[in-house]
């Protein structure tokens, strides 16, 4: 077995070159408590153990730190403490945490977290099977994981490292997160890491991660975009020959619609990767929560059905497979003390690897002893004296009063304490009707305001009073703040100003000037005639329309030969000329200059002579 250098902080995956390497691992007890039996996957950062929890008898996953990670005291200190932040969140689709330590062993210093243990598969290698999902099971796999990357947001975590391989999917088809906490620890900055790891695999990194090192809960929505891009297409967004290329498209170029690459996409879907893809973080959903709002209005609208957990397990062939066995307890299929690894069957893995399945054990129910049955008689109860039975049977009535009282008693109290409360739901960059329509189905009403925003679209839902998670008595109001647009800014005027000039003060006012040129007489070329709007306020960014003198027209001189003075005059005053006039006495137009059928600019003299 040997790591691969791509596979990160891929889960449950492991590499088989044919190879049995010595793992000095395997019957080492942690703790005093956790037994390492059989190694179930490997990454360049660390080693996944199936292993046992000798105080409770139940199976684990141990996942033991690279080496070069556990002697380096900065990363030990912070593991400790994001593991700790990692344990406290609890959701049905986050790989629970159950313990974490460091202890020095004959095989050195070991660095260890203990997980729940998941039967199944990665979705890196579902994709390897199936290759694109429909859009009914993209939508249904990843609404899970957005449903545990939202209670982490709101718990204050952030996974930073999301990708197919940090998803699980079970034998019962329940869709899992894992390693959340683990990019932080290993991104302090005096880690000795190999170069990617603290980025994670680059074809989920966010532009922000890249470009400034820093991330939030939009950089996991970002991370989740792709992977729906890649559960609806069957491959990332971008490739390159190196992990330096793939990470310069995610900050230079704008992830294209999945459609582009396979048709039939709805555009719901297109429309929904490309704003949780959104190279700027604030025009993204702003939290797991909101993506997860957003996907499962467009599935809703799209009448895309919600797959069933069994189905999503059969439809992707997953089922659980063969434990591997501890030191000691090897059997058919197990991996014993000499051996390598598990022998289960085999599935591709990235590029080539070959990955196996996460493993448990499964629970075998303690089998009757005879001797007790005979003792305490059928299990039906026909073999007891009548007194016994009667007994008996008011023992389970007298327990079903205790029981109904207790249950009436709970939800008394849970009446009074919190369930005449609602909980705000996340309304942020809904409409106006998708606000009220999630609000009453919360049984809360809404109460509109609005207010001027830069980053949210008219129309949409800036903020709500109380915010998300905020309690209200049920039936009462939340006051929704939605967009009114940009902020309003003073138009300067510009009338009679240079175009450079005009440009930049309306520019420097947050306008946009959009510029049309007109021939004017009276208005030297280059500078303004009139402008719309020619004051007051407009939003920001809003166009102003600035119309720009190219100075005098040129236009052909009209021949008043032969007219009357008088109506020589007007005529070429009409056609926008000066007139002088050349006559003796009043009467008839014998000569002109320029002479008619030439070109002048408007505005220019014409001479007439008369006799």
């Amino acid at each position: 077995m040997s790591s691969h250098p791509t596979c990160g902080r891929a889960a449950y995956t492991l590499r088989v070159t044919g190879t049995a390497l010595a793992d000095p691992l395997p019957g080492t007890v942690l703790d005093r408590r956790y037994r390492i039996d059989a190694p179930i996957a490997r990454g360049g950062m660390s080693t996944v153990y199936a292993g046992t929890d000798l105080r409770l008898d139940r199976q684990v996953a141990v996942k033991v730190m690279a080496p070069a990670l556990a002697h380096d005291p900065a990363f030990t200190e912070r593991f400790v403490r994001e593991a700790r932040t990692a344990a406290r969140l609890s959701h049905p689709n986050a790989v629970a945490v159950f313990d974490q330590g460091a202890e020095q062993t004959a095989a050195g210093w070991v660095v260890f977290l203990v997980m729940e243990l998941v039967a199944g598969a990665t979705l890196r290698e579902v994709l390897h099977r199936r290759g694109r999902l429909r859009p009914d099971e993209a939508v249904s796999v990843l609404e899970p994981v957005l449903a545990a990357l939202a209670a982490a947001h709101r718990a204050g975590l952030v996974h930073r490292d999301v990708k197919p391989e940090n998803v699980l999917i079970s034998a019962e088809g329940t869709v899992k997160v894992v390693d959340f906490g683990l990019a932080r620890a290993v991104a302090a900055p005096s880690t000795s890491t190999q170069a990617g790891m603290v980025l994670g695999t680059v074809a989920y990194v966010s532009p922000e991660q890249v470009a400034r090192g820093v991330s939030d809960a939009r950089t996991d929505v970002y991370s989740a975009g792709i992977v729906l891009f890649e559960l609806l297409t069957g491959t990332p967004p971008y490739g390159g020959d190196s992990a330096l290329a793939v990470a310069y498209r995610h900050v230079h170029d704008d992830v294209p619609a999945p459609s582009t690459r396979v048709a039939g996409i709805p555009p719901a879907l297109d429309d929904l990767v490309l704003r949780a893809t959104c190279r700027e973080p604030g025009g993204r959903p702003a939290d797991a929560g909101v993506f997860l709002a957003e996907l499962a209005m467009a599935r809703a609208d799209l009448g895309l059905r919600r797959v069933p957990s069994r189905e999503v397990a059969t439809a992707f062939g997953i089922e659980a497979p063969t434990v591997p066995a501890g030191p000691g307890r090897a059997g058919p299929g197990r991996a014993g003390p000499g051996r390598a690894g598990p022998t289960a069957p085999e599935f591709a893995g990235p590029r080539g690897t070959t990955a196996l399945p996460a493993y448990a054990r499964p629970v075998e129910a303690p089998a009757r002893s005879r001797r007790g049955a005979s003792r305490l008689g059928p299990a039906d109860g026909s073999g007891w004296p009548a007194e016994r039975r009667r007994r008996r049977t008011w023992s389970w009535v007298a327990l079903a009063v205790v029981l109904l009282a207790a249950l009436a008693a709970g939800t008394a109290a849970w009446w009074i304490g919190s369930g005449r409360f609602a909980a705000v739901p996340s309304l942020t960059q809904l409409t106006r009707a998708q606000a009220e329509a999630r609000l009453d189905g919360a049984d809360l009403t809404a109460r509109f305001d609005q207010e001027p925003s830069e980053t949210v679209a008219a129309g949409r839902v800036v903020r709500s009073d109380p915010a998300t998670g905020g309690r209200v008595l049920r039936g009462h109001s939340v006051t929704v703040v939605l967009s009114s647009g940009p902020p309003a800014v003073a138009v300067p005027s510009v009338t009679g100003a240079s175009v450079d000039d005009a440009q930049a003060a309306i520019q420097r006012a947050g306008l946009r000037p959009q510029v049309t040129e007109q021939p004017s007489a009276d208005v030297e070329a280059g500078q303004v005639i009139s402008q719309t709007p020619a004051g007051g306020k407009a939003n920001r960014g809003s166009t102003v329309q600035l119309v720009v003198s190219t100075g005098p027209a040129i236009v052909e001189v009209p021949d008043v030969r032969g007219l009357s003075i008088d109506d020589a005059r007007q005529k070429l005053q009409d056609a926008g000329f000066r007139v002088k006039v050349r006559s003796l006495r009043i009467g008839n137009v014998i000569a002109q200059s320029p002479g008619g059928g030439s070109e002048r600019k408007q505005g220019s003299t014409v001479t007439i002579y008369g006799i």
